[in-house]
């Protein structure tokens, strides 16, 4: 009878590892996302690669060109330090010798060449809202730019978070891969700024606190976010309340982002790497980010981080 409760219990546990090996394992986009032919939009490509402010944290420390992409950059975190990795075009230290499918499943589904999933320090769960195509175009275009050959570096993280199977669990808990989709009740201003801010230029990353686990406060949603890296900067409160930016009008938030000085003429040093890609950013997709923000639903909190 013990012998049989044994075996019992073994097969059950059998099971539930099997389960969660099936539940936490890395995902793939399906295959047909990929079959068709892309003629690639280079104009296009710098258009994401600019609202994704990819050289914020890709260009090495101290190098001026923003185009260089050999990475470097220490992100130090309550679960260790995360190092930004080579994504130039080099074949051996970057992302040239990659295939297209490699790279979207990165962008779009947190999964790495090898098949292993990568760490939401990298932010995915944004990326995942942009389509397929302009994934596509991106990869295109960080093609062209200038090789790094300087080899990335490891992260530095504590225990469990080194272990990258256990990500897996954080994507099961709080990854939600969807494409953007648009809201017909909406002006195409707003839907283009829903689309950048939610997508590729990752607004809520930064500027929404998070869990101990790194999951994001959705009731918190751009209420502004302390501790985003050990010792750093505070994302500000960017809803329309008063503990935010509700008396900053459309044209107040355009302005910003392509001058990068507030309606009280300061210069947030926090927006210092964000604003070197956003005043490169279109008017109209200015425009669009800063009707999407100002639409925001209003929500307290941080008050006393107001830089205006």
């Amino acid at each position: 009878m013990l012998r049989r409760g044994i075996v019992i219990v073994a097969l059950l546990a059998v099971v539930v590892l099997a389960a969660l090996w099936f539940l936490t394992a890395p995902r793939k986009l399906p295959a047909s996302e990929l079959a068709a032919a892309h003629v690639a939009n280079l104009a296009n490509g710098e258009a994401m690669f600019t609202a994704g402010n990819c050289s914020a944290c890709h260009t090495p420390p101290g190098q001026p060109d923003r185009a260089q992409l050999g990475g470097g950059l220490k992100l130090t975190s309550p679960f260790g330090t995360f190092v930004a990795p080579n994504i130039s075009s080099d074949h051996k230290y970057g992302i040239g010798g990659w295939s297209e499918a490699e790279f979207v499943n990165a962008v779009k589904r947190g999964v790495g060449r090898h098949g292993e999933h990568l760490y939401p320090a990298f932010p995915y769960s944004a990326y995942s809202l942009m389509t397929t195509s302009d994934a596509r175009d991106l990869f295109a275009y960080i093609k062209t730019l200038p090789a790094a050959s300087a080899p990335s570096a490891p992260h530095a993280l504590k225990f469990p978070f080194n272990i990258r199977a256990a990500v897996g669990f954080w994507k099961l808990l709080y990854f939600k891969p969807h494409e953007f989709a648009v809201d017909p009740k909406r002006s195409a201003a707003w839907n283009r700024g829903a689309y950048l801010a939610e997508g590729p230029a990752h607004c809520a990353e930064c500027h929404t606190a998070r869990n101990a686990l790194g999951g994001p406060e959705l009731d918190k949603l751009y209420a502004g976010a302390p501790n985003l890296e050990a010792g750093g900067r505070f994302a500000t409160n960017i809803t329309p309340h008063k503990d935010g930016i509700g008396d900053w009008s459309e044209q107040d938030i355009a302005d910003f982002l392509k001058s990068g000085t507030d309606k009280c003429f300061n210069e947030p040093t926090g927006m210092v790497a964000v604003i070197a890609s956003t005043s490169k950013l279109s008017d109209a997709d200015a425009a669009g980010l800063a009707a999407y923000i100002h639409a925001l639903p209003p929500r307290p909190g941080n008050g006393k981080h107001k830089t205006c």
